[in-house]
This record gives C-alpha cells, sequence and structure tokens, in this order.
C-alpha cells in the first residue's frame, strides 16, 4: 500500500511551486503556439532538433549519474570488476562514435531541406499542411518601410497605407517588400514568420501566410536607436469580410500618403500613434529603395545605369547635387532643422485622436545616438 505524503512534504511543495514556476512568469509562448504556417514549420524545425540532440543529452546525462553512484568510493563491490589491462572496446567505440554520427547526418538533412523550404524569397506553396495553393493565385503585396522609429505598411493593391498597424486576411498568401529609411532594422511578427532584415538602399523579401484570426505585436527585432524599445506596432488577422472593413475603415481617412507626408513621417518620433493613409504615390517604396524619396535626390537605379553604361565623365565630377544622402542633408533631417534644434516629427497626417509620447530629443540629437 502506498502511503499517504506527509503534512511537512505538502506544505514545502506547496510554498516552492510558486518560487520553481517564477522563471516562466515572464515567458510569451507565441513561438510555441504561432498562427501563421511558416511559423508552425520554423516551430517544429525548433522542437524536431532539440528532440535530435536529447537523443544525447538525456543518456550523457543519466549515464553520469549512474557512474557517480555505481564507482562511488564506499561501493567495495566495484573492487571485484577492475581490470588495469583493459583498454580498449570495439562494440563501445561503436556505439559512441555512430550515434553522435547519425545525429550530425539527421540534423544536416534536417537544415539542408528546411534552408530551402523556408527560404523568405521562396513563393509559398500551400497554404497549411492540408491545404496547396493554386500557381494562379497572386499574393497580396504589403510594402514594408522601417522608419526612425515606427513601421510604415503600404498596399500598393489596394491603395491604402498605415503607420503601426498591419492588417492581413486570414488564408491568403502575402509577400513582403521591406527596406529602411535611415538604419538596418528587422521586421519580426513571431505568430506570422521569422524575422527578417530591412536595410536602407535594399530590398529584402518574406513570404507568409496567416492561418487564424489573432491579434498580436510586431517590433523590430535589431537595435536602431533612442526609440527602439517602442518601435512596435499592431498585426491583426481577419477573415475576409473583417478585412474588407478594415479596408475601407483606411480608406475612409481622406489622407494622402505622398512625398511630403512621407518626409514628415520619416522624421525621427517615438511611440507614434496609428496613422491611416490613402496610397497616392504608387512609387513611393521604389524611391524609399533607391534612395531619392527627397525631390531633387538623384536615385540609386539611375547612377548604377550611368555606371553600367561606363559612367557619365570627367565633367560629372563636380556635380554633387542630389548626391547627398546621409545626415545632415538627407530626407530625414534639413539642415535648417538641425541648426534650429527642432524636436521630433509631430504627429503625422491621418493619425488616430490618441495621446502620443513623443521623444523630447532632436531630430538631430536622436539621429546622433543611434548613428
Amino acid at each position: 500500500m502506498s502511503t499517504a505524503p506527509s503534512p511537512h512534504r505538502i506544505r514545502l511543495l506547496r510554498w516552492s511551486a510558486p518560487i520553481l514556476a517564477a522563471p516562466l512568469a515572464g515567458c510569451n509562448w507565441v513561438v510555441m503556439n504561432p498562427s501563421g504556417d511558416i511559423a508552425v514549420q520554423q516551430r517544429d524545425l525548433i522542437l524536431i532538433s532539440t528532440a535530435l540532440m536529447l537523443l544525447i543529452v538525456v543518456p550523457v546525462m543519466a549515464m553520469v549519474v549512474w557512474f557517480a553512484v555505481r564507482y562511488r568510493a564506499t561501493n567495495e563491490a566495484t573492487q571485484k570488476d577492475y581490470d588495469p589491462d583493459w583498454d580498449h572496446s570495439t562494440k563501445l567505440e561503436l556505439l559512441i562514435w555512430s550515434a553522435p554520427l547519425l545525429i550530425i547526418i539527421a540534423l544536416g538533412a534536417l537544415t539542408w531541406v528546411s534552408t530551402h523550404k523556408l527560404d523568405p524569397y521562396r513563393p509559398l506553396d500551400r497554404i497549411d499542411a492540408k491545404t496547396a495553393i493554386d500557381p494562379k493565385v497572386k499574393p497580396l503585396t504589403v510594402q514594408v518601410v522601417a522608419l526612425d522609429w515606427k513601421w510604415l505598411f503600404i498596399y500598393p493593391e489596394l491603395g491604402v497605407a498605415t503607420v503601426n498597424e498591419l492588417a492581413l486576411p486570414t488564408n491568403v498568401p502575402v509577400r513582403f517588400d521591406i527596406t529602411a529609411s535611415t538604419v538596418m532594422n528587422s521586421f519580426y511578427v513571431p505568430e506570422l514568420a521569422g524575422q527578417i532584415y530591412a536595410m536602407p538602399g535594399m530590398k529584402t523579401q518574406l513570404h507568409a501566410v496567416a492561418n487564424k484570426a489573432v491579434s498580436g505585436t510586431g517590433f523590430s527585432a535589431n537595435y536602431s536607436g533612442a526609440g527602439f524599445t517602442h518601435m512596435r506596432f499592431g498585426y491583426k488577422a481577419l477573415d475576409q469580410a473583417g478585412f474588407d472593413a478594415w479596408v475601407a475603415k483606411v480608406k475612409a481617412s481622406g489622407a494622402a500618403l505622398d512625398r511630403n507626408v512621407y518626409l514628415t513621417l520619416a522624421k525621427p518620433s517615438e511611440k507614434a500613434p496609428v496613422a491611416y493613409f490613402t496610397a497616392a504615390d504608387p512609387k513611393l517604396f521604389d524611391a524609399v529603395v533607391n534612395l531619392c524619396p527627397k525631390p531633387g535626390q538623384r536615385c540609386m537605379s539611375e547612377l548604377m545605369h550611368i555606371d553600367q553604361m561606363g559612367g557619365a565623365g570627367k565633367e560629372a565630377a563636380k556635380e554633387t547635387h542630389g548626391l547627398q544622402y546621409d545626415f545632415p542633408n538627407s530626407h530625414v533631417i534639413d539642415q535648417t532643422e538641425r541648426n534650429e534644434g527642432k524636436q521630433t516629427a509631430p504627429d503625422a497626417p491621418g493619425a488616430e485622436k490618441a495621446p502620443a509620447d513623443h521623444s523630447s530629443h532632436s531630430g538631430a540629437d536622436a539621429h546622433a545616438q543611434h548613428r
């Protein structure tokens, strides 16, 4: 018969349980419980890799305990099995080397397959494990611009844009075109897909799909300066009816996203409120990628074409107008604003009327902190 635990033991377990669980109190298990198929496959990859490595870790840790107990100094029985002439065992060598080798081969094969299958540039071939994508289906395009310190999302096919809010329809493939205005960031929605870097002068891509209607948070996973802590945005996955209603709500804002509005948005600001726009300039994203959203700037694509054609000749050596892209004469902060010590960008046109706590740093100071 089993004996009931003593009251002292029950009391000890009752008091120690909160202490043992305390390290888990701040854990967010969204990576292990995602709502997007790409993130689900990445989670499975983590679990399979961990299980393969535990095939070695668990036996080794168990044998450490077994050896410590069996060959302890007080165990006289071990003296009878002592053999000073023993130095080799083929069976033991095969066991020691074959198990890790097989696990390394399995991990290598898993890495090779998953690296190609989960390539962020690779278009999706399925909605989920049971549903394939028709090759004729065109993914929804979302253009992502990492600003200082907020996120701009442009839906070119829908004619809308938002600041610090991303909404997607469920079970629809999405292609993210990603860039940055000044410094490198990393676009990351944990429950949707893995992170991908956003870099100025470059365009990266990420393909993903949302399988469930959820609300979450996306953020920058790469430090980018003073306002990095609050560089977060709301993420919504909606059914088709809910997404259509959301698009209609954004279009009803009436604020147009043109070059001047973008230049205002691009100025450093912290805790920027959600803002809705109609996308008035279809070439804005390409201009941001080519570092020429400001009037008078020469686009990188134009300069690369000139270089490809052999250059513009010696007479172009002194033509520097339009070739200043970085601080202090960039598209973010004007020299006059730097001299006047103006504060960070005010609330952008189209912003929802909500209290916003902007940084007290000047634009120049903000850039000095993250450069």
